[in-house]
C-alpha cells in the first residue's frame, strides 16, 4: 500500500477516474465531495460537472461502485467568503474574475488538504489535467498536461505545500481515453457531459447572478469614446467586459469593442477596431509555482485567458513587486481581474492577476 489518498469528487467522469487510477496503483482511496453552494431553486438541474446535489449522488454511487468511503464537506461559508464575495466585489470595480482559480486556492487545495491531514491521509488528489513532479533542487513543479484538455491555467496559484501533498494521475491522459476506462470499468458516470459554466452562475448570465445576488443591478451610464465623448447609454457595468464587442445594444456603423469600463465615472470606454489590443500588461498578487521569483527579465510564453494560446512575452518584476509583461505581438482583449499565467514550454513558472493592459 502506498499511502492513503483523499480524492475531491465531483460527480463527473474526471475525478472517478482519478479514484480509480489511484485504487488500481495500491492507494487506499477515500472519496469526498465539497458542498461549495446551495442549488438556485430558480433554475432546472443541470448535467454534468460539479457542485449540484445530483453531482454529490453521482459521486457516491461512483464510491460505491468502487468500494471506498465517501465524504461530503460542507464548505459553504467558504466558499461563500473566497469565492462569492471577491465574484461580487471584483466586479463592482469593473474587473473580471476567475473564480475556478479562487476556488481550487482556497477550498480545493486549501480547505481539503486541511481535512485529509485531519483524516490520516498522505495526499489529495483530483481529476484535473496537469501534472505534479519535484525538480532536482526538490521545489515542486507543476506541467502542462501534453494532450488536448490542459487545466495547468487554473492551478498556477498552488503553494509548494500544496503541491507537495497532490497527485494528479490524469496527467498523461487524453480526454476519451478517460472516458473508456471509465466505460470499461463500469463506472456510472462513463458518459455524463462536461461543466462547462461556473458551477454558481447556471445560466452563464453573470450579471443576472450579481443582479440577484446583490438585489438590484447595476447603475446605467454612458458609452463612451477615448477621449470621452457621449456615443449612448449603457446597462450598467456588470454588462459588460473589456474587449466585448457583441451585444453592446447599440448600433455605431462599425465594429466597437470595450477597451476600459470606468467605475469612477460609470463610463464604459469604446474604441473601434484595433482599440482591443494592449501592447503589455501589469499584473499583481503574484506566485511563482515552479521557479523563484525571477531578479532579471524572462522570456516567457503567457495565458491571458484559459483558452488563449501562448503569446511569447518579456517578464519584468518591477520594484514594487507588480509585473510587467511586454508581448512580442499585441494581445486582444487583456482584462483586468484574469489570470495571466507564464511558462516555460510546458513547465508553469508562475502567474497574476492582471491590472491593466497597456496599448504602447
Amino acid at each position: 500500500m502506498k499511502g492513503k489518498v483523499l480524492v475531491g469528487m465531483s460527480g463527473g467522469v474526471d475525478s472517478s477516474v482519478a479514484a480509480l487510477l489511484l485504487q488500481k496503483s495500491g492507494w487506499e482511496v477515500v472519496g469526498c465531495t465539497l458542498r461549495l453552494h446551495l442549488d438556485d431553486p430558480s433554475f432546472p438541474p443541470r448535467e454534468g460537472g460539479c457542485c449540484s446535489f445530483q453531482d454529490v449522488q453521482d459521486a457516491r454511487r461512483v464510491c460505491y461502485a468502487l468500494g471506498i468511503d465517501h465524504f461530503v464537506f460542507n464548505f459553504t461559508e467558504l466558499f461563500e467568503q473566497k469565492v462569492i464575495d471577491n465574484f461580487v466585489s471584483e466586479y463592482a470595480v469593473g474587473r473580471t474574475p476567475n473564480p475556478c482559480i479562487r476556488c481550487n486556492r482556497w477550498l480545493k487545495f486549501g480547505a481539503m488538504l486541511r481535512r485529509a491531514e485531519e483524516l490520516g491521509c498522505d495526499a489529495i488528489a483530483t481529476g484535473h489535467y496537469a501534472k505534479v513532479q519535484q525538480g532536482p533542487d526538490g521545489r515542486w513543479q507543476l506541467y502542462a498536461s501534453p494532450y488536448g484538455k490542459d487545466q495547468s491555467y487554473v492551478l498556477y496559484s498552488l503553494t509548494q505545500k500544496q503541491l507537495a501533498h497532490t497527485l494528479l494521475p490524469l496527467a498523461a491522459l487524453p480526454k476519451p481515453k478517460v472516458r473508456s476506462i471509465a466505460q470499461e470499468a463500469g463506472l456510472p458516470v462513463a458518459q455524463k457531459p462536461d461543466s462547462q459554466e461556473i458551477c454558481f452562475v447556471p445560466d452563464k448570465d453573470y450579471a443576472g447572478f450579481l443582479c440577484r445576488h446583490n438585489g438590484h443591478d447595476s447603475t446605467p451610464g454612458d458609452f463612451v469614446d477615448a477621449k470621452g465623448h457621449v456615443l449612448g447609454r449603457h446597462r450598467g457595468l456588470t454588462h459588460y467586459t473589456v474587449g466585448q464587442r457583441k451585444g453592446l445594444g447599440i448600433a455605431f456603423g462599425q465594429p466597437m469593442y470595450v477597451t476600459r469600463l470606468d467605475t469612477a465615472q460609470n463610463q464604459v470606454v469604446l474604441g473601434p477596431e484595433g482599440s482591443q489590443y494592449s501592447r503589455s500588461l501589469l499584473a499583481d498578487d503574484l506566485n511563482w509555482v515552479s521557479i523563484p521569483a525571477p531578479e532579471t527579465p524572462l522570456q516567457v510564453q503567457a495565458k491571458i485567458r484559459y483558452q488563449a494560446k501562448p503569446a511569447s512575452a518579456l517578464a519584468s518584476i518591477q520594484p514594487d513587486g507588480t509585473l510587467l509583461l511586454h508581448f512580442a505581438e499585441p494581445q486582444r482583449a487583456v482584462a483586468p481581474g484574469q489570470a495571466v499565467v507564464l511558462y516555460d514550454g510546458d513547465l508553469l513558472l508562475g502567474g497574476g492577476t492582471i491590472v491593466k493592459g497597456i496599448k504602447e
